[in-house]
């Protein structure tokens, strides 16, 4: 594992417990649920407004990311897949993407909205707007929820999503 990851940086790992390698720390455990789309398609795209994000709103994702925390999200995160925002005039308040895929598994990711602009539905609009787009192109929507975040479980089931499993995911890095 040491040429993916640096002194200064964390690995991911899912459904894996014991003792860390040789060198290696645990910095955080948790569960989490790993959840299926199992709905119709929605209806309409809820969010025609939103933008496509792009590069060159890095900083303003990174700062929405770095505040609200929607998992692991990094500098070149937006790259794994299309990602979409709400903006209030050139602030990026909400967004939403894609990031993981397997066959035709499309992870939808990165869902966050600001403080100030939570509870107006932003980010179930987006994630809307990705599940039509994944599900024209053939892909089952999945997702990966805290089981800590049981305001976020919920929603996500109202809206079609199935728990697939709960498994184990930690948190490592070097010492």
């Amino acid at each position: 594992m040491i040429p993916y990851c640096g002194a200064d940086e964390h690995f991911y790992c899912d459904g894996w417990s014991g003792s860390p390698p040789d060198g290696w720390k645990i910095e955080a455990e948790a569960t989490m649920f790993k959840m299926i789309w199992t709905a119709a398609m929605p209806a309409a795209d809820e969010a025609p407004e939103a933008i496509r994000i792009g590069p060159e709103h890095a900083s303003q994702v990174l700062d929405l990311a770095a505040l609200t925390r929607p998992g692991p999200f990094g500098p070149r995160t937006i790259e794994l897949g299309e990602y979409f925002g709400c903006f209030e005039g050139s602030r990026l308040v909400a967004m939403a993407g894609e990031r993981t895929f397997a066959g035709t598994l499309r992870e939808v990711s990165g869902v966050c909205t600001h403080p100030d602009f939570q509870g107006r539905g932003l980010a179930r609009r987006l994630m809307i707007k990705l599940i039509r787009r994944q599900m024209q192109r053939n892909e089952t929507p999945v997702l990966h929820v805290m089981s800590s975040n049981e305001s976020a479980h919920r929603l996500y089931q109202r809206m079609g999503f199935s728990d697939h499993r709960e498994s184990v995911v930690r948190v490592i890095s070097l010492r």
